[in-house]
């Protein structure tokens, strides 16, 4: 951070953008920050000890056959999700079609007449001195 604000101090007498300067200094100090952190954790696990167990070959048969086993599994469910998918999409576009004959038609309503409009029965005369009287 004290880089960063020196390096941004520096850009104010400059005849540069101090924001512009601000973020480029800021991605190439984050990146110098990775790189470090990166080759301290590489360090730590080159010097750190991790015991390996040896394998037998029957171990190794053992591993190989569960692995075959959890293979086949998996092809196994596959085929069946695949299957599953297929009738769900049969199912789903047999529902579709059964809601397009089941939708209601819109109901088609006449303009209404408005007071001052003139009356529709081409007297001449506003619907209120007209027709709607009474109303």
């Amino acid at each position: 951070m004290d880089d960063l604000r020196q390096s941004v101090q520096n850009a104010t007498y400059e005849q540069k953008d101090p924001l512009l300067i601000y973020k480029f200094e800021s991605f190439g100090l984050f990146s110098k920050m990775l790189v470090k952190v990166n080759r301290e954790v590489l360090a730590i696990l080159n010097k750190a000890y991790i015991p390996v167990r040896e394998q037998t070959p029957e171990e190794i048969q053992r591993q190989q056959q569960e692995r075959a086993r959890l293979q086949a599994e998996r092809e196994r469910r596959a085929k069946v999700d695949v299957n599953k998918l297929q009738a769900s999409r049969m199912q789903a576009a047999a529902q579709a079609g059964q809601q397009d004959k089941s939708k209601p038609m819109p109901v088609h309503v006449e303009k209404k007449v408005g007071r001052n409009d003139p009356c529709p029965c081409g007297s001449g005369k506003k619907y209120k001195n007209c027709h709607g009287k009474g109303l």
